[in-house]
């Protein structure tokens, strides 16, 4: 494979990284890690479509579909949870256009833990979500909550407002036959309970969480969808996914919200 990114920008990103004493260098394209000569630190590509024998150099597959900040917060993310860099560190980030510098801030530090759940999950439910903002099901706008992890405090603290359409059935959000069921329940009242392994518990289940009690810290104006999406993961070690009939995807953990994204606008 042949990188995408001529040499000397490869090349320039590397100075960069060396001279602003950068913790990271992040290729935002496939490309083959035998291109990227050494940098002196860790090399994260964003790509799917290799095997990384390169201890130096980490692989992280990212919608790429999302906008470019939401992708460098989630990159931050990674490299927290790798303990590559901490609050206030830097990485250089290049493309085949662009050579940028992101700094982690405080607020970003929330963000660790977003990978100790099962990312081809994440990926696949977001992936989903996203669909589901442009497409909605046949021409009708779609909202739904998915549910990560922790399964059985989530389901403690829920209760069904319909039987259960997922009982008795091993239904996997990763099977790609698995899609157009989802977006079909989708249309239910309720949210999606999912297991760190991607096997679907449950569908249609009503969130008990009373923000008041639990003292979320959440930017103002979100709905009740995304109150009770953030909810659940106050209480629980879940990460939940939640999509407004506006389009707009919120993705929380630990009753925060680490990304916030609308596929139907430009940015």
């Amino acid at each position: 494979m042949e990188s995408p990114i001529p040499p000397v920008i490869i090349r320039s990103a590397i100075e960069i990284v060396r001279e602003l004493g950068g913790k990271a260098l992040v290729v935002l394209e496939d490309v083959n890690p035998k291109s990227i000569p050494d940098a002196g630190v860790t090399v994260v590509i964003v790509g799917s479509s290799f095997d990384i024998d390169d201890p130096r150099v980490k692989l992280v597959s990212i919608p790429q579909n999302l906008d470019i900040n939401n992708i460098l917060n989630l990159i931050s993310a990674f490299l927290m949870e790798h303990d590559v860099l901490g609050e206030g560190d830097s990485f250089v980030y290049v493309t085949r256009d662009v050579i940028g510098v992101k700094t982690v801030k405080k607020t970003l530090s929330a963000m660790r833990g977003f990978f100790a759940q099962n990312q081809n999950v994440l990926q696949r439910l977001l992936e989903i979500a996203i669909e589901l903002s442009i497409e909605g099901r046949e021409g009708t706008p779609v909202g739904t909550i998915f549910v990560i992890g922790d399964t059985r405090r989530v389901l403690r603290h829920s209760h069904p407002l319909i039987p259960n359409p997922f009982k008795g059935h091993n239904v996997n959000v990763l099977d790609r036959e698995s899609k157009e069921i989802i977006k079909e329940f989708a249309q239910l009242d309720g949210a999606f309970i999912i297991r760190d392994n991607g096997r679907i518990t449950a569908a249609g289940r009503y969130l008990e969480v009373e923000p008041k009690v639990i003292d979320l810290m959440l930017p103002p104006g979100l709905g009740s969808r995304h109150i009770a999406a953030a909810g659940i993961t106050k209480v629980t070690k879940a990460m939940a996914i939640s999509l407004s009939e506006s389009g707009t995807i919120r993705i929380f953990k630990n009753g925060l919200m680490l990304l916030e994204y609308n596929p139907r606008i430009k940015y």
